[in-house]
């Protein structure tokens, strides 16, 4: 896949502080195995945020991740811990 990727500096700012268990997991998976994706729809668990056509959510581990997606251009946004159902 040909995209342009950007990561904003709340995505560096939960990566940072997010349990060690699961940060070599989500950092692998964000920088390394991402690009390796042919298409968005390969994301585990991918779903549309509201009724907005750039911003979707995806799972990594027990985590949340926002990305916004506009032509050819992801942009990583946050990283949240999955609610307790």
């Amino acid at each position: 896949m040909n995209l342009e990727v950007r990561y904003c500096r709340s995505f560096i700012e939960d990566l940072k502080i997010i349990e060690s268990s699961a940060y070599q997991q989500v950092y692998d998976f964000v920088f390394i195995q991402f690009s390796k994706i042919n298409y968005l729809q390969e994301l585990p668990e991918l779903k549309q945020i509201g009724t907005s056509n750039i911003f979707y959510r995806f799972t990594v581990e027990n985590y949340l991740i926002g990305i916004e997606v506009t032509g050819k251009i992801v942009k990583f946004i946050r990283i949240l811990p999955k609610p307790e159902i």
